[in-house]
């Protein structure tokens, strides 16, 4: 199943999407495109900070909340990112991270048509995570359909270069893609110490010496009675 959507979404990719990004990326210029990244970045800070309070990281939430207001209020509502030049790094959240800090597992692996590599823990979040994002924010459908689109462009532009090296080098795409986006979501969950996987024990050889069988005793079989005696003839 999942290896058929991801079938599905490789023939949207060549046919739609990459096309799309690469012209995205050759007719706007570089400071455009920053600007654009920072846009839905700063949105999405805002929903980290959220995240990053419901983990109980309450010093990093307002560092968060600070990086928001910064970049809303003198970063030309989030057009320019002056926050970082400050030293306030963006510390990228979501609900999927939140739920795995609350304890609950990734569950099976998962890719959702269009959107790609997930988990069943992760795409429970998912919809909190689109809702708190600026095409999620916008209520009117045509600008929502239109930053919806602009999004993904945007985000798969960023991804030019490496897919390109995915292609070359990998031999099951599909095998990579999985492993990494498992390792990296682990990684995330637990801020960049994830604990060691438990390995599989193997069972210890027996230390009792090996005994040879024991010999076959031979069934006993009961002595023949000696022939009766005939008598002579008369």
């Amino acid at each position: 199943m999942n290896r058929g959507v991801f079938a599905f979404n490789e023939v949207v990719d060549r046919a739609l999407i990459k096309p799309l990004a690469t012209a995205y990326r050759a007719v706007l210029p570089s400071p455009v495109r920053t600007g654009v990244d920072n846009v839905f970045g700063n949105v999405a800070d805002a929903w980290s900070a959220v995240n990053l309070l419901l983990q109980g990281k309450v010093k990093s939430a307002l560092e968060m909340t600070v990086r928001v207001t910064t970049n809303t209020v003198f970063g030309l509502g989030g057009l320019l990112d002056l926050a970082s030049d400050a030293g306030l790094e963006r510390q990228p959240e979501d609900f999927g991270q939140t739920l795995g800090k609350w304890g609950v597992g990734p569950g099976p692996y998962l890719v959702l048509p269009f959107y790609g590599a997930s988990s069943l823990r992760d795409a429970a979040g998912l919809p909190l995570d689109r809702q708190a994002s600026l095409p999620g924010i916008v209520h009117d459908g045509t600008y929502r359909w239109g930053l919806t689109t602009l999004e993904l462009v945007h985000a798969r532009s960023d991804l030019l270069s490496a897919t390109s090296l995915l292609d070359q080098v990998a031999f099951d795409k599909y095998s990579f893609v999985r492993d990494s986006y498992l390792a990296r979501r682990r990684n995330l969950v637990f801020d960049g110490n994830p604990p060691e996987e438990p390995e599989e024990e193997e069972p210890l050889p027996s230390l009792q010496p090996s005994q040879p069988p024991a010999p076959q005793i031979p069934s006993a079989q009961a002595p023949q009675s000696p022939p009766t005696p005939q008598a002579p003839p008369p």
